[in-house]
């Protein structure tokens, strides 16, 4: 039994200030001195992650407390995200469960914490941000006793200490009414609770559960040791998911301490390293004893809910912005996100410039996009389509629950909006001057619900959802009732242009923006697209009085986020995505191209 090693999984839902938890274990550990020392949230380090606020990639970290060496390893909070965290859990021995004193446990805290009682890991509870004005730590210790009975957690498993405290304050004690002056509290029941590795008897075993690169030694494979030992320059054999064997040779062998990664001379079962290298192996494989080997299970993933099509930019602003907008370069750049991203799925389609992208929801394939734009990519992302399947010849459609948390005065709103959408209400519970909605609806109901329900309730409301289960298909949903304002011609928006034709709709563009025909630059107020002419300028004659031009007031525009302008498009447009823009057009910009393909589509009905 290795007594010197913990290995725990931070599970929370997002903003209930994991990553700052993360950062004072860590100064706890003294491995660091203060914040400036490495900036502010050492845990979230890829750009998209500061500005979002989530952990979209698990990343491994450790510290070391009473000559116990922890390593915590980071879980995404969103179900999106669900490959990361089935990996994630593999690796653990018990979960630190982080839930906000005033929320209580959200949608997506209960979808990792599904995942890691199935396994069978002992939790620690952590009320954190006890601080806040009207929390209820009492009530929420409650809620979370209840969750762990609905997921049929054991008796073990219920029996579980909990924590309380400001992470963001730096305290932790057993008693939210007795602040202490650091979060050694927490650490010491981490030794006590969460039991150290017990690796069975046997030959070496070790499944790689992720993967990292470096530009000196190349792709790196991180797991758990399951049994065994490994050392460096050792003969190992790498078995694949699809059962063939390779002999290889490690060249190096790392642990992790802080935030680096340590050369090591030998590893023992229980902890976690990483293996330098080793050639041709993905997330699942084994890399077991060279005499003996033996395989140890792949990882289930959740099969994806969702596809999108990606195509090449072709666009006439096209190859403007980015370097990479060739269909080889998109091709290759996600032939290497399949390696590290098990969730997602790529297929080619019949045309050569597309392919066909699945995942697990619209933030999940987002991320994925804005990644690939802040690279240098230039691509073209049709309207996300929900998976169907058919199962003993019914038609099966996937099923989210939804909870809307907003003000009570516009709630009748958010449940109307619900229910056109085929959403059943599972419960309406009053929590002070807000409500707290809870629906089941098809995931077909959600595209498009969050800017709606934003604009609804002037911005108040708080929208999360996760996956539950294939139904029965619900039905036809109403989509977008209003059409689009396309461009006529090329050039540049002139503001007496767009003045002229505010009471048709209102505008995604800035005056003076380049545009191009076909490009989608507004929503008309009315069902039907409405072609217009936006680069038109004023005739200019001496009758006019001058000056009385420079009155022209404009709207300001609709900006939106990359999510809103996947979940807004029809099924005839496409989101061009480059370094600096994203723009709405139609697929077809030529307006007879657009009337050809509409009565093809019809006479094939």
């Amino acid at each position: 039994m290795q007594e010197s090693i913990r290995n725990i999984a931070i599970i929370a839902h997002v903003d209930h200030g994991k990553t700052t938890l993360v950062d004072k274990m860590l100064h706890a550990g003294q491995l660091f001195k203060s914040h400036q020392e490495v900036g502010e949230l050492i845990m979230d380090n890829n750009d998209l992650e500061r500005e979002r606020g989530i952990t979209i990639l698990a990343k491994n970290v450790a510290m070391s407390w009473k000559g116990v060496k922890i390593n915590i390893i980071d879980t995404p909070g969103h179900s999106d995200f669900g490959g990361e965290v089935e990996r994630v859990l593999n690796m653990a021995d018990g979960v630190l469960l982080l839930v906000d004193a005033f929320e209580g446990p959200m949608p997506q805290t209960r979808f990792v914490l599904q995942k890691a009682i199935e396994i069978g890991l002992k939790p620690i509870v952590v009320i954190n941000k006890v601080d806040k004005e009207n929390c209820t730590p009492d009530e929420v210790h409650e809620e979370v006793f209840e969750l762990m009975f609905n997921l049929e957690a054991t008796e073990e498993q219920l029996d579980f200490p909990v924590i309380y405290g400001s992470a963001k304050q730096g305290w932790m004690s057993t008693d939210w009414k007795k602040p202490t002056s650091d979060i050694a509290p927490l650490l010491d029941a981490i030794l006590t609770h969460i039991p150290a590795p017990h690796p069975p008897e046997g030959n070496l075993q070790m499944l790689i559960t992720s993967l990292d690169f470096s530009a000196y030694v190349g792709r790196i494979a991180i797991g758990r040791l399951h049994r065994g030992e490994l050392r460096e320059n050792q003969q190992v054999a790498l078995l694949k998911k699809d059962g063939t064997v390779q002999r290889q040779k490690m060249r190096g062998l790392f642990v992790f301490q802080g935030l680096e990664k340590v050369k090591a001379d030998v590893v023992k079962a229980g902890d976690i390293c990483a293996v330098v290298g080793m050639e041709g192996f993905e997330i699942g494989d084994t890399i077991a004893d060279a005499e003996n080997p033996e395989a140890l299970p792949a990882i289930a993933i959740d099969e994806p809910t969702i596809s999108m099509t990606f195509t090449i930019n072709d666009s006439p602003f096209f190859g403007q912005e980015g370097k990479f907008v060739t269909s080889r370069h998109v091709k290759d750049r996600l032939v290497k996100e399949l390696e590290k991203n098990l969730a997602l799925r790529v297929e080619e389609t019949g045309s050569a410039d597309s392919f066909k992208v699945y995942g697990r929801g619209v933030l999940h394939l987002s991320v994925l996009i804005e990644t690939m734009r802040r690279e240098g990519y230039e691509l073209q992302i049709g309207q996300p389509q929900v998976i169907m399947k058919k199962v003993d010849g019914i038609l099966m459609e996937p099923v989210e629950e939804l909870r809307i948390d907003l003000p009570e005065s516009v709630s009748g709103k958010a449940i109307e909006m619900v229910t056109r959408r085929k959403g059943i209400m599972l419960s309406m519970t009053p929590k002070g001057d807000r409500m707290l909605l809870q629906f089941e609806i098809p995931s077909r109901g959600i595209m498009g619900l969050r800017s709606m329900l934003l604009t609804a309730t002037a911005g108040e409301a708080i929208m999360s959802h996760r996956f539950k289960e294939f139904q029965p298909h619900k039905g036809d949903i109403p989509g977008r009732q209003n059409g689009s304002l396309i461009v006529m011609e090329t050039g540049t928006a002139i503001p007496y242009s767009l003045n002229n034709l505010q009471d048709r709709g209102y505008f995604f563009i800035e005056p003076g923006e380049e545009v191009y025909e076909g490009q989608v630059i507004g929503e008309n107020n009315r069902p039907g697209d409405l072609v217009v002419n936006v680069t038109k300028t004023k005739k200019l004659t001496n009758m006019r009085a001058s000056g009385s031009d420079d009155k022209v007031k404009l709207a300001p525009p609709v900006v939106f986020t990359l999510e809103e302008a996947l979940e807004y498009i029809q099924d005839d447009e496409y989101v061009e995505v480059t370094p600096k823009s994203i723009r709405l057009r139609k697929i077809h910009l030529k307006e007879h191209e657009r009337k050809r393909a509409k009565n093809a589509a019809v006479a094939v009905l």
